[in-house]
């Protein structure tokens, strides 16, 4: 498996196909197609299957749903993929030689998802089809929490002209609330469900719920990132906070910070710099951190003047910290840096240019925020090297 969730195969001249449905160690039959890079293929028939392939168990799967990439393996073989494509993207794009990688705490795949965005055609609620833009209706979803699962129910909710709809639950409260894009504009839900549409939003008006994560109350705006798993930000929570065991005391610095997780939960009485470019998110921060000895930075971390730092905890986009993000955490003169990524190509090409900029990789651990996905979420602690 590598980065992505795709299975790497070869043909019988040695080219490269990267397979979706395929499990190491099988021999599959693919309808192939070209695609810039490595060539893409789909199972068509498992000729050799691997003893720890499983029927999925949503039948949306069957009917082309692309939510769910991971569904035919077990349990135990999706944790052991990550871990392998994890090690893999350190060693080959990190060019680190004996990585240490470890599994994190348990999640649970199943009804566990606390945000879901559904695509709307024909006025039927769905999500897109493996490797297009068609949308599958659905009346149920099995990773998602019973209190959103309910709103997918036939007759729960009315789309009206809406053609995306975010639909989010907050642990602790109980809040649900829609977000419909672009507009809300004869979208129907249930009364006890908050909905705004895009349109309202870039007008100037302000829509948030509360949450509760690892002991924390958050607010959170309507267009603010949160991890779709409550259960999952909680587990990231404590593995970052792991990680920063015998940290150096000082300034914390939480780059990408969002609505303030991480400043919130873990600093541990340092004082907070919060680096975020949204908004929203940024407004949160102010908000989630009112109580503590904080500062919010409303800019993209490329644009932020670094400030001495003890502590850098990074969380950004897919991309990763890239080049800017990298230069703006060796300017801080941090001892301690924990990385989350969600990308193990991105995670591997910082790997290398933080190793290159002087610090050392310690370890990587991969949280399961993505049951039955091959995506990947993992932390990872960098040290800056004695010089």
């Amino acid at each position: 498996m590598v980065a992505g969730g795709r299975a790497l195969s070869r043909t019988a001249e040695g080219r490269v196909v990267l397979v979706d449905g395929a499990l190491p160690g099988e021999r599959v039959r693919v309808i192939e197609r070209r695609h810039r890079g490595a060539d893409r293929g789909e199972v068509v028939e498992v000729l050799d299957a691997s003893p720890e392939r499983v029927a999925p168990p949503c039948p949306f799967v069957g009917d082309g749903c692309g939510g769910c990439d991971w569904q035919h393996a077990t349990p135990d073989l999706q944790v052991r993929m990550r871990l392998e494509i994890v090690q893999d993207a350190l060693r080959r794009l990190g060019h680190l030689v004996d990585p240490v990688v470890r599994p994190g705490p348990a999640i649970p795949a199943e009804r566990s998802r606390a945000t879901i965005r559904l695509a709307v055609e024909g006025g039927s609620l769905g999500l897109r089809h493996r490797a297009s833009h068609d949308v599958v209706p659905i009346d149920d979803c099995l990773v998602a929490v019973p209190e959103l699962a309910a709103l997918l129910a036939p007759g729960q909710i009315e789309p009206g002209e809406a053609q995306e709809l975010t639909i989010r639950v907050a642990a602790g409260t109980g809040e649900r609330m829609i977000l419909a894009e672009p507009t809300a504009e004869g979208v129907v839900a249930p009364d006890d469900v908050s909905v705004i549409g895009g349109d309202e939003l870039d007008a100037g008006k302000r829509r948030w719920f509360f949450t509760e994560i690892a002991g924390v109350r958050f607010r959170v705006s309507a267009r603010s990132f949160l991890q779709a798993r409550t259960t999952a930000a909680e587990a990231l929570v404590e593995v970052v906070r792991e990680q920063l065991a015998g940290a150096p005391r000082g300034t914390f610095v939480d780059l990408y910070g969002g609505i303030g997780l991480f400043g919130a939960t873990v600093a541990d009485g340092r004082p907070v710099i919060v680096v975020e470019r949204s908004k929203s998110a940024a407004a949160d921060a102010r908000q989630n951190l009112a109580d503590q000895d904080a500062r919010v930075v409303a800019r993209a971390v490329a644009r932020w003047t670094p400030s001495s730092a003890a502590v850098v905890v990074a969380d950004p986009a897919r991309s990763g910290l890239g080049p800017d993000g990298v230069r703006k955490v060796v300017e801080t003169g941090a001892p301690r840096l924990v990385l989350i990524s969600c990308d193990a190509g991105s995670l591997g090409r910082d790997a290398a240019a933080l190793v290159k900029a002087g610090y050392r990789h310690v370890e990587s651990v991969v949280v399961d925020m993505f049951g039955h996905t091959g995506h990947v979420e993992v932390v990872s602690r960098f040290d800056r090297s004695e010089r």
